[in-house]
């Protein structure tokens, strides 16, 4: 069986990248790499590149269940509860959606452990050829780890799946007919819960802007005679409305994928498994934190209580960096780029300063990111999880003032909507097709530059003792080449998600509250997601590597920052209203000025409405999880049960015989 749990040959799945070794050179250090990973159950492949020599890794069924078993990886039974895996039961546990034993999260974390745990395990040091030096190797120490900081092992990488590779670009890269549709559980199969449960997001998301985008050309191009003056309150109540129910609808949505991918928690909790620092090891339960501390109630209570607040202050102080820099260096810069649009009058020198505005601003909205990512390292959060929504709140804040700032200032002191109009246009061209443009084409331009640079350093290695064309490359080297799929911002604590998903909530966050001054907005934003979905997928499939799974399966604190933006939408809308209405400029209470702040509070309330009325969980998810709790309970009864009589049966012979 192979590492899939079926009945083929086992893929390779892991590649770990070493120097090529020279005709005259010695690498003992490699050979006995590649030695303990026999030994551990690897079926190994080495194929030679051009400059770097790659071990392809892969495992048996059987090898990632015992690995899976000394992790103490929880599992879903058959009844629904999440039991410890143990390999000799193996049957009593459910298979995944493909029909795998274990996902791709699952497999990942196994090949991690494997691989990491090869140790010296005798008593002395030794020493290894890794010419022209030699490498300690101490007793208990990790082969993998020593030869990583002694840099004989550049990389440890996961690899394409050719055959399901192929399979993906053709039902789902390539698929443009079906708009919206996507093969979620083949994704989720693929690539992990998180990369699956972006799409299925980005699916239903693009498939819900068909209404707004529908009533957005009905607005701008139908004329609605005596009518036209109610035309864009109701247009934007009909908007919030939508938006809170499409949340609402989401979080159902959610709660179904979970159930499915067999994940135990609850929409915006937090999954038990996380990737943590190598030293602390890949999983480590609760209770062996707590063992951490001792067996000292009070001190160990003291303990949490003084690392909990620690950890509060610093996230404060933290935020209050971050405040200051955005109202103290931003807010300036943005007024003043603001200021100089309003106040410039040729529409040639406003398109220049535009664009050389968005370039520099990206560049220091990196820094401040940057700055933002160094900072949520010095906190003390409880997983990478916890870290990477504390990263997400503050670089959002920094893309919000970058994004929004300037068109607050059209809209709020100028009054003036056709600016305002005419900015909101270039703002998503700008996002939508320039940044869509160079986002896809970065990486087949990095991939192309490495495979240049590569044959290059090549011929001048043989000095021109090549004849003729060189053969190249192995598809692991290919894989090799292509760029990581790596944040813009830090990729230690999000992956390329973190770029897809900011570029959503900017999306969204310009056509909500901004909805009143351009409506052609939401179709705009539809057909650009539907070409989001396809060119997405196939950067995924065709011009980055196979990016490393993560166990998220919800949208974590964007959805916090989604809702936030339809409030704040709620309020710039009824601002442009105003304005919109209140020509003159004298800001007087008439019935119509009366009616939008009404209708504020309105929506608000519809918010808070909608939020009750649409529950989060459908009901057949609760009440499948009553049912496992109730068949666990009754396992757990019988077993107890079964237990005492069999104590008591035991005891009986001792009581006659006294």
């Amino acid at each position: 069986m192979n590492a899939h749990g079926g009945d083929k040959e086992s893929v390779f799945e892991i590649a770990v990248v070493v120097p090529k070794k020279q005709e005259d050179q010695r690498f003992e250090c490699v050979e006995v790499l590649v030695d303990e990973f026999h030994k551990v159950g690897f079926l190994v492949d080495r194929v030679v590149g051009l400059q770097n020599e790659y071990i392809k890794l892969a495992a048996s069924l059987h090898v990632l269940g015992l690995a899976a078993a000394e992790l103490r990886m929880k599992k879903r039974t058959h009844i629904g509860v999440d039991l410890q895996f143990d390999w000799d039961e193996v049957e009593a546990f459910a298979k995944q959606p493909d029909g795998s034993l274990f996902s791709w999260y699952e497999r990942f974390s196994c090949y991690h452990h494997l691989i990491y745990k090869i140790v010296n395990g005798s008593n002395s040091v030794r020493t290894l050829d890794a010419d022209p030096k030699e490498i300690r190797w101490e007793p208990g120490e990790s082969l993998l780890k020593r030869l990583e900081s002694e840099g004989i092992v550049k990389e440890v990488f996961p690899l394409h799946d050719e055959m399901k590779r192929k399979k993906l670009l053709r039902s789902w890269a390539l698929n443009w007919w079906d708009l919206t549709e996507q093969p979620i559980d083949d994704i989720c199969s693929y690539y992990g819960t998180r990369i699956a449960t972006y799409f299925t997001f980005l699916g239903m998301f693009t498939r819900w802007m068909f209404f707004p985008a529908a009533l957005g050309l009905a607005v701008q191009f139908v004329d609605f005679g005596s009518l036209q003056l109610f035309v864009l309150p109701m247009f934007f109540i009909c908007l919030v409305s939508w938006a809170v129910l499409f949340f609402q609808f989401w979080k159902r949505k959610n709660s179904a994928l979970l159930v499915r991918w067999q994940i135990n928690y609850p929409v915006g909790g937090h999954s038990e498994f996380k990737f943590v620092e190598r030293e602390w090891g890949l999983f480590q339960a609760p209770v062996e934190l707590m063992k951490q501390w001792g067996t000292d109630t009070t001190k160990e209570k003291e303990a949490f209580q003084r690392e909990e607040w620690f950890g509060h202050l610093m996230r404060f102080r933290n935020d209050a960096m971050i405040i200051f820099v955005i109202i103290c260096l931003q807010l300036p810069f943005e007024l003043a780029f603001a200021h100089l649009y309003e106040v410039l009058t040729s529409e040639t020198l406003k398109f220049g300063l535009t664009a050389v505005y968005l370039f520099v601003i990206q560049y220091f909205t990196g820094i401040g990111g940057k700055v933002s990512a160094k900072l949520v390292k010095h906190e003390s959060n409880r997983s990478v999880e916890y870290r990477a929504n504390s990263l997400v709140y503050k670089v959002f804040g920094l893309y919000f003032m970058q994004t929004y700032i300037g068109i607050f200032y059209h809209a709020l002191l100028h009054r003036n909507i056709s600016t305002l109009r005419q900015v909101v246009i270039q703002r998503l061209i700008f996002s939508e097709v320039v940044g869509n443009l160079v986002g896809k084409s970065l990486p087949y331009l990095t991939y192309s530059f490495r495979k240049y640079r590569a044959v290059r350093n090549k011929r001048k290695s043989e000095r021109g003792r090549s004849k003729g064309k060189i053969q190249y490359f192995s598809r692991v080297e290919k894989e090799y080449l292509k760029p990581a799929y790596s944040a813009s911002i830090v990729d230690e604590i999000e992956d390329g998600l973190f770029d897809d998903f900011l570029e959503l909530v900017l999306q969204f966050g310009m056509i909500m509250m901004f909805a009143c001054a351009f409506p052609l907005g939401f179709a705009f934003a539809t057909l650009s997601n539907i070409t989001e979905i396809r060119t997405d997928a196939l950067k995924l499939l065709a011009m980055l590597r196979r990016p490393f799974p993560r166990p998220n399966a919800t949208i974590g604190a964007w959805l916090n920052i989604f809702q936030f933006l339809i409030v704040t939408s709620i309020c710039t809308n009824c601002v442009l209203l105003v304005c919109l209405y209140d020509r003159d400029g004298t800001w007087k209470i008439s019935p119509g000025l009366a009616a939008i702040l009404i209708m504020e509070h309105v929506l608000l309330l519809i918010k808070a409405g909608f939020s009750r009325i649409v529950p989060a969980e459908p009901e057949w998810v609760r009440a499948n999880r009553a049912k496992n709790a109730s068949q666990a309970q009754d396992m757990c009864s019988r077993q107890l049960l079964r237990s005492i009589s069999d104590e008591k049966s035991s005891n009986e012979p001792h009581k006659y015989n006294n």
